[in-house]
């Protein structure tokens, strides 16, 4: 989730989601151990229930998180996730917002699922500009199962709500499992700011479930399955923030799965030979 440099310095990031069982303070050593320059982290629940973790501002959990960061010299780049429903109240996150970016955080990731579409672009543009109040922009990334279903819904949010510092976050089964292709992405380079690796094998799930259950538990690590992860690099602006997001599933140790996708994802990013 760092910008990347080209040739053997590339930079990687990781998401939270990979291991989300690890609270922020452990799951930051562990991924500078396993080579990852930044992480995400949830600070918001996904869903209702969803584990995530607290950072306010002034906390002794939070000073004691940026010490270990520090130490470690790994970076927060995004923060996660808030959905854009119906209900949403971007002042109500103010706090969480706040956290992220007394931790260092740069960007804040959303969701789309209001059927009104004015509204959902109002309600955008507002958090674009709570966000911009503390440094931080803001990227949304579309979801088979929410409103904002495909690439193109989420290019055109960005583009409805006018926020400069909005853009798109750009995860490999969300992207090509909802129809989108290579030929989207030209064109609209400088609306996408993170690009997230994955894999996966076998056809689209066709409903909602299916699709909520493979992007939970049925994520592989980059180049472990049949997405044309290379391509969507090639085609992926330079500068661009790239990361890795795999759930771990099952009894595998954090540090070996982490490591795994580390090592996995630097050899999709490697040209080939």
């Amino acid at each position: 989730m760092t910008v990347a440099t080209p040739g053997p310095s590339l930079e990687l990031g990781v998401a939270h989601f990979s291991s989300i069982a690890l609270p922020p303070r452990e799951f930051a050593a562990i991924a500078a151990r396993a080579g990852f320059a930044s992480i995400g982290l949830r600070l918001h629940p996904a869903f209702p229930g969803a584990p995530f973790y607290e950072l306010p501002v002034g906390s002794h959990s939070a000073q004691e998180f940026k010490t270990v960061a520090d130490g470690e010299g790994i970076k927060v780049f995004d923060i996660e996730f808030f959905v854009i429903d119906e209900s949403f109240d971007p002042g109500s996150h103010e706090a969480t917002v706040a956290a992220a970016a007394n931790i260092g955080a740069r960007r804040l990731s959303v969701c789309g699922d209001d059927r009104e579409g004015g509204r959902l672009a109002a309600n955008l543009s507002e958090f674009c500009a709570l966000g911009a109040r503390y440094g931080m922009s803001v990227d949304i990334e579309n979801m088979g199962w929410r409103t904002v279903r495909t690439f193109r819904d989420s290019l055109a949010v960005v583009k409805a709500c006018g926020a400069e510092n909005a853009g798109a976050l750009v995860d490999g089964i969300h992207f090509f499992r909802n129809g989108a292709s290579i030929d989207e992405l030209h064109g609209n380079a400088g609306t996408i700011k993170h690009v997230q690796l994955c894999d996966v094998r076998g056809p689209a799930p066709k409903t909602s479930d299916a699709m909520i259950a493979e992007a939970r538990s049925g994520r592989l690590a980059p180049g472990e399955g049949e997405l044309p992860l290379k391509d969507l690099l090639a085609a992926t602006e330079y500068g661009t923030a790239i990361s890795v997001e795999v759930p771990l599933v099952g009894s595998v140790d954090p540090e070996a799965h982490l490591k795994h996708l580390h090592d996995s994802a630097s050899g999709i990013l490697k040209p080939d030979q």
